[in-house]
């Protein structure tokens, strides 16, 4: 099943883990991932309640935009390796900061 998910998620995953440089890791960094993305995910449903109630599809623009920042989130951090969470969180370890 993971391999599936993981040829599935190759998109996401590819440019993240093929990217060039150091990177520095840390096991709360995917743990926040996860809830990050479970909590986007949640605001997405929230949205999608309140804009269906208001009868508003203007305001279901902001639920793609959350929902999507909450997928990826979860499947880097359920997915990804080491390195991609950490280009995810955009870690700075890299040659354009050497002196």
């Amino acid at each position: 099943m993971k391999n599936l998910l993981l040829k599935l998620a190759s998109p996401i995953l590819t440019p993240l883990e093929n990217s060039e440089g150091d990177f520095e890791y840390s096991p709360t960094h995917r743990k926040v991932l996860k809830i990050m993305g479970f909590m986007f995910i949640s605001l997405g449903f929230v949205g999608t309640y309140f804009s269906l109630l208001a009868n508003q599809i203007a305001g279901l623009l902001p639920v793609v935009i959350f929902a999507g920042t909450g997928v990826v989130c979860l499947i880097v951090g359920y997915l990804g390796s080491d390195k991609a969470v950490s280009k995810l969180w955009r870690n700075r370890n890299e040659t354009y900061h050497k002196k």
